[in-house]
């Protein structure tokens, strides 16, 4: 018992040196921060795995002080959306959960620690960061149209550009909560590639997804798009308004997985047939300009049993 404690004494103490050094790294050196932060949540991450979740919040919170040790109010956004991201990590791999489990989990930690951090910036320091980004962006496209009617550009080429400036200024403030989310989970997808393999070489014992041709998403998904769908046809939702922004914002996270889900029975379809992974590939990549057809596939694939009729296709040709 005593070693035991002793052990763990000593994993913390190392594991908050490491993440320490990878703070300082990622506040103070301007180049190699990009590579310290993609690992910024290896130390709690590798801890919270192996101790129980009283143990890692106490080793969570000493490196949250760390931090403000270290960089004082700079370090702060980053320890607090790497320290609770890491812990939801270890924690899900600790209690043996699924990788699917464990990357929803740390995909709504990221989500909400990044939403108290932009209520807070609003609240105390009055800064908006989305809507200085969004100011950014309007900027930079009207620097462009100023370039282009200095270098001479037509009357009715300006109109086209203002009006296409217009519509995607519109589009982005209006499917700016769906952005968010999907770019959290895409980061979080993009973090466990470069994390777990690292925590396996550790010995740390990872979960595995199961393969993307067996992914199925809940029946629920398709009746919540055939009721947004309903209430978009039947109901004048005026552009600008809460209720237009909630399901544009729906439909297009539906649609999103509805996509998925087509791209999912073609990986399926494949596997079964035998084929090379090089269709695999050329099938995903074709999938992205026809992506009405895939989503139709994928509500197709949800709504009705066609996976097990392939199989039992290929069952009888086997006979």
């Amino acid at each position: 018992m005593q070693n035991q404690q002793t052990r763990q004494l000593t994993n913390g103490a190392m594991m908050a040196a490491v993440f320490t050094v990878l703070l300082a790294i990622s506040v103070y050196v301007p180049v190699l921060s990009i590579v310290s932060t993609l690992i910024l949540a290896l130390p709690v991450a590798w801890y919270s795995a192996k101790y129980p979740w009283k143990a890692s919040a106490l080793f969570a919170s000493v490196c949250l002080v760390l931090s403000f040790i270290i960089g004082g109010l700079l370090s702060l956004p980053l320890a607090l959306t790497f320290v609770p991201f890491g812990l939801a990590i270890g924690i899900s791999i600790y209690y043996k959960k699924s990788k699917l489990f464990m990357f929803m989990g740390a995909g709504i930690v990221l989500l909400l620690s990044l939403m108290v951090q932009y209520v807070a910036s609003i609240a105390l320091f009055g800064i908006n960061v989305l809507e200085e980004s969004i100011a950014t962006f309007v900027g930079a496209f009207k620097q462009v149209g100023s370039t282009m009617e200095s270098m001479g550009a037509s009357e009715e080429s300006m109109e086209q550009y203002n009006e296409l400036f217009s519509q995607l200024q519109f589009s982005i403030e209006t499917l700016m909560p769906v952005l968010l989310v999907m770019s959290v989970f895409m980061t979080v997808w993009v973090l466990f590639l470069i994390l777990l393999p690292i925590m396996k070489r550790l010995g740390i014992a990872v979960p595995k997804f199961p393969p993307f041709r067996n992914m199925k998403l809940p029946k629920s998904v398709l009746w919540y798009y055939l009721i947004v769908l309903l209430v978009s046809l039947l109901s004048e939702l005026e552009p600008g308004t809460m209720a237009y922004m909630i399901f544009i914002n729906a439909t297009v996270l539906l649609q999103f997985l509805l996509f998925l889900q087509g791209i999912s029975f073609y990986h399926f379809y494949i596997h079964q047939e035998g084929w090379p992974k090089w269709v695999t590939v050329l099938v995903t990549l074709l999938a992205l300009p026809l992506q009405s057809f895939t989503s139709i596939v994928g509500i197709v694939d949800l709504g009705f049993d066609i996976r097990g009729w392939v199989k039992r296709a290929h069952e009888f040709k086997g006979k």
